[in-house]
């Protein structure tokens, strides 16, 4: 990107990481724009998921009460040299809420961020700050984006205003933020000599605007973010721009004898001529359930297909709408806000105030209470109430809806390895999903909102389909360079998906008449004849002596057999291979599966290497230090 001030331009490097996810910055000054708006706190948010994000936007929120006018920031949108700047405001307070992606990663918008405080010759001396880690501690790298933040602040010179927080994804996240946002007031309060208003304010951060006989030409209609996008594509596709694809297959890979539904789906790029490669992940923008928000509708009174905006209040802000607008109602219930996941204690407090009768805005209110903090668990969590269900439960309780609007987190992208090879497959890209649909433990269903939207989509002669994706890249798991290199890969039930377009890639490279090296798959599932996926086209290409493939049906056998078990028995195998510089992979289940896969490849490596456990965790560390330990893994 370039800067430029009167006559001169400077041109700013652009680094590795950015080019390989095409992220540029774009350069906007943090200073000057704190001090035209006169804000005294700015929170930078790494966000992957966007639960960062909401967190930046409640405590800037929360600082109104304090009188700390504050703002929050996308860290890809400023030029982040002008942090050393900071220290020029009086009373200033940085906070960087920091959320680890994948393996230890930064989020995608706080790459060049990570960069710059990882430079020794950055210095930050007189910037205030304080630090929220957002992580999942079935990961190996738990929370290591909010670590380092907060260590490389310090290292760079900067003063800490609040101890660092952790926030735990697999527990509960909620209550790890609460507990480190109250820490950090009482140390705000202490060192800047604040003091909370008693006052119960209600601040609204957008306002409605209602827009009469607007053309729908002007109005959004599901788009992320360019009006028209769908109807008029135009590339490069991304998150923002995403391609309308064609759904040409989807099918269920398990028979109608098993309890479990793996759809199998391809959609057409072609005309995107999106490229991708095995171990990408492919992102689909999925919509809410019909009925859900046809509910939301009837039990607010609201006209669903009425055009609104919400304009936000702070002129200031670079975040004019929560989600793109003009739009209507429908439209927002059903592609921009996620209306199924537990709401946050912030969005209860905020909509207790509407209930009219006395026991249920006392009851939210308990709820969204620190005293309450085991009530709200219980109640909202385990029980896993989304705001449909808890509009059900408490009749009185009617928000106007754009306030509801204003507080729903935004609706994700949802990524999935994709599961085919460009070699074989380069119009269209493979998915393979489980269904995720069961019951609360108070007997209400329960559905992922992308697979039980899908599953609805069988594309026919008479129905045709059209999903809004884009390619993530995924460049830490990727096969090896050279084709002759052996690779081993560990993926049970759906963790086949991206071993299955490594081993298209493989096969296309055996029929070209082309040295390969060896490939094995260790893969699992409950029963061979209900949800042995793919079955035929892996028996065919071990077959063929393309594949050497181990199989685990864990309640075909008296003892259950999982994959760890396959690999004690191929050990010897496993570490022949090692040595001879094979690639090993993992996809699947982080909690539990790759930590017993994990735990039995160190315990190969030290029978057959002779090792000491510290010297078989030294050799992993050097398997992934050269990318030949990879993991797609999830929680």
């Amino acid at each position: 990107s370039t800067q430029s001030t009167g006559t001169t331009v400077t041109i700013k490097p652009i680094s590795l990481q950015q080019l390989k996810t095409g992220i540029i910055e774009s350069g906007l000054d943090i200073v000057k724009r704190m001090t035209e708006s006169g804000k005294k706190m700015v929170v930078f948010y790494g966000s992957q998921t966007g639960t960062a994000e909401e967190f930046a936007t409640r405590l800037c929120k929360e600082a109104r009460y304090y009188g700390i006018s504050g703002m929050s920031a996308d860290p890809i949108e400023y030029d982040v040299e002008t942090l050393k700047e900071l220290k020029g405001i009086e009373d200033h307070i940085a906070v960087f809420l920091m959320a680890t992606y994948g393996e230890g990663e930064p989020t995608d918008n706080a790459i060049q961020f990570h960069e710059f405080i990882l430079n020794e010759e950055t210095d930050l001396t007189g910037v205030n700050y304080a630090v929220f880690g957002l992580g999942n501690s079935t990961y190996e790298y738990y929370n290591k984006m909010g670590k380092d933040t907060d260590e490389l602040l310090e290292k760079r010179g900067a003063t800490r205003l609040s101890a660092l927080g952790l926030g735990d994804d697999d527990a509960n996240i909620e209550d790890a933020y609460m507990n480190w946002r109250e820490a950090f007031w009482a140390d705000i309060s202490r060192i800047f000599g604040v003091m909370k208003s008693e006052d119960n304010l209600q601040i609204r951060n957008y306002k409605l605007v209602e827009h009469e006989n607007m053309h729908s030409s002007k109005v959004f209609k599901g788009e992320m973010g360019y009006l028209g996008s769908y109807s008029n594509q135009k590339p490069p596709y991304d998150a923002k721009n995403p391609f309308m694809a064609d759904l040409t297959v989807n099918y269920n890979l398990c028979s109608e004898e098993s309890d479990r539904v793996v759809f199998h789906c391809e959609v057409d790029v072609s005309k995107a001529r999106i490229k991708y490669e095995p171990g990408d992940h492919i992102a689909i923008y999925p919509e809410n359930n019909t009925k859900l928000v046809e509910e939301i509708g009837v039990r607010l009174g609201v006209d669903l297909d009425e055009v609104i905006s919400l304009d936000c209040i702070d002129e200031f802000s670079t975040k004019k709408n929560p989600f793109p607008c003009p739009t209507t109602y429908r439209t927002a219930l059903t592609h921009y806000v996620d209306i199924c996941t537990p709401p946050r204690t912030n969005v209860i407090k905020d909509l207790a105030q509407y209930a009219t009768d006395d026991n249920e805005k006392a009851f939210l209110l308990n709820l969204s209470s620190n005293e309450g903090k085991n009530q709200y668990n219980d109640w909202v969590l385990k029980d896993q109430r989304h705001i449909v269900q808890i509009l059900e439960d408490c009749p009185s309780l009617k928000p106007p809806m754009d306030h509801l609007l204003e507080l729903m987190p935004r609706l994700q992208a949802r990524y999935y390895s994709i599961a085919s090879s460009p070699k074989i497959h380069a119009r269209s890209i493979h998915v393979c999903a489980a269904l995720v649909q069961y019951k609360t433990r108070v007997g209400r269903p329960a559905e992922g909102v992308c697979t039980s939207w899908l599953e609805k989509m069988v594309p026919n002669e008479q129905d045709q389909y059209k999903i809004p994706v884009f390619v993530r890249r995924n460049p830490k798991f990727r096969l090896p360079r050279r084709a002759t290199v052996p690779i081993i890969m560990v993926g049970p039930g759906t963790g086949l998906a991206p071993f299955r377009g490594f081993i298209q890639h493989r096969a296309a490279i055996v029929r070209e008449g082309r040295d390969c090296g060896e490939n094995l798959l260790f893969f699992g599932c409950r029963h061979q004849e209900k949800d042995f996926l793919y079955q035929e086209e892996l028996l065919e290409l071990e077959s063929e002596g393309i594949l050497q493939l181990h199989t685990a049906f864990s309640r075909d056998t008296e003892k259950k057999v999982y994959v760890q078990h396959l690999m004690e028995q191929e050990a010897a195998k496993i570490w022949e291979l090692l040595e001879k510089g094979a690639h090993f992979y993992v996809c699947g289940d982080a909690k539990h599966m790759a930590r017993d896969v994990h735990k039995q490849l160190l315990d190969i490596i030290k029978d057959y290497g002779k090792m000491e456990q510290n010297d078989a965790e030294t050799y992993v560390i050097s398997l992934e230090n050269s990318l030949r330990y990879q993991k797609d893994v999830w929680s």
